[in-house]
């Protein structure tokens, strides 16, 4: 129970800890420009799209995990400022190691292209893999579709795509990186249908 005299955020917070989901919605209509502020200032070359992502990934925690939150030691706002370091350091390390992997498959890819024959049955892995590929991408939302289809089954690179398209790096490297999550969640509930 909250004591009389608290101020509207303990309430809010209380109420949310009670279960209550329009609490925690008034949260975020109160804590959101905030969030975005501290990230933007905190982390200086992340587009828009990404601190969005870390900002809707950082209350998606902070409202899994409002039971932990102890007014005593310390205000709502620092709480989610630290989530949000958290999540957005774990999101641009993801991301690269994700790059590393991609370096490392693009150099590999390379060196195979390089082979002047390929066997029938490379041929025919590389066909149901690209086949395979072409089917999740279709179920993209649209947004990710032609991104995706540029980079996954054209081959292009991250700086080719942002000039063919006309759109800023990190917004295509954004865009491959949540295609290849959806993807693969698909696949995984793909596996798990067979």
């Amino acid at each position: 129970m909250v004591p009389a005299g608290s101020n509207p955020i303990d309430v809010l917070v209380a109420s949310a800890k009670a279960g209550n989901g329009k609490a925690f919605t008034d949260l975020w209509d109160l804590y959101i420009d905030s969030l975005r502020d501290y990230i933007r200032k905190w982390m200086k070359n992340l587009d828009d799209l990404y601190v969005d992502d870390i900002c809707s990934r950082s209350f998606e925690k902070a409202f899994r995990q409002i039971d932990q939150f102890d007014p005593t030691k310390s205000q709502f706002v620092t709480w989610l400022h630290s989530i949000a370091k958290n999540t957005a350091l774990d999101l641009t390390e993801k991301d690269k190691r994700m790059r590393m992997a991609l370096v490392s498959l693009e150099s590999s890819k390379d060196v195979i292209e390089d082979k002047e024959t390929e066997s029938p049955l490379d041929a025919i892995i590389r066909t149901e893999s690209n086949a395979k590929t072409e089917r999740y991408i279709e179920r993209l939302p649209e947004l990710y579709r032609e991104v995706a289809s540029k980079r996954l089954l054209d081959g292009l690179h991250y700086k080719e795509i942002a000039q063919e398209m006309d759109m800023e790096l990190n917004t295509v490297r954004t865009r491959i990186r949540r295609a290849k999550e959806m993807m693969d969640r698909m696949r995984k509930e793909d596996e798990q249908e067979d």
